[in-house]
């Protein structure tokens, strides 16, 4: 009998030992769709706020160099609303004018002086500013009805600012700038307030940036196109 007694309460021992070690890979089970529910919420709400953005900027393009160029990249923007590329620089962008003319947008916003600010001149903003002023000059010229709305450099971090000194005039620059938009006619949006709590936009270069930046520049903008 006690023999019988005591093989029932092993076995029952072993039941129990399996249930608990059961219930972890239950409780991840449980978790596992919650986490992946999660992510593809997220990936719905950045895909919704694409399309929404898409449809507001539509009859926009946004002229620049690599910064800028990031909206088509991560798929923020359609290609056709941005022109831009590597090393663009004011006087470059002159050759963009047939191609800004073509597109015949209601509205151009124009984010340049990342790679001006590094051209080899005496004075590499004047020279920066008198290009500058003549691609405005321009635009008005093909595109007389078209909105021209001139955006700050945006900052570039410590370390970068290490590895080219020169980052350092990116203040004087934004200061011509907004003094060219006034003579010009233009707007002007000064972007720092993006950067205000200094959330982790940037890319491993401290120069470029995520995704994540280019929402929050269309949020910031998108009272421009009204």
């Amino acid at each position: 009998m006690n023999k019988k007694i005591t093989t029932a309460i092993l076995m029952g021992s072993v039941a129990l030992a399996l249930a608990a070690c059961g219930n972890p890979a239950a409780n991840d089970k449980v978790q596992e769709p919650e986490a992946s529910q999660a992510q593809e919420q997220k990936a719905d709400m950045q895909k919704s706020d694409a399309n929404s953005f898409k449809t507001i900027f539509q009859d926009s393009v946004f002229l620049g160099d690599s910064i800028t160029e990031g909206l088509s990249f991560h798929d923020v923007l359609n290609e056709k609303n941005v022109l831009a590329g590597a090393g663009k620089t004011a006087e470059f962008s002159l050759k963009d004018i047939a191609e800004l003319t073509k597109r015949n947008p209601k509205q151009v916003f124009i984010q340049l002086g990342s790679d001006d600010i590094l051209w080899r001149a005496d004075d590499p903003i004047a020279y920066s500013m008198k290009n500058y002023a003549k691609l405005i000059g321009m635009i008005k010229e093909k595109l007389p009805q078209t909105r021209i709305t001139l955006l700050s450099v945006t900052p570039v971090t410590e370390d970068a600012i290490k590895m080219e000194p020169r980052y350092k005039n990116i203040g004087d620059y934004n200061q011509a700038v907004k003094e060219l938009a006034g003579k010009e006619g233009a707007s002007f949006v000064d972007l720092s307030p993006i950067f205000s709590n200094s959330p982790d936009f940037y890319d491993a270069d401290g120069i470029h940036f995520k995704p994540d930046y280019y929402t929050k520049l269309l949020e910031l903008l998108k009272e421009q196109t009204k």
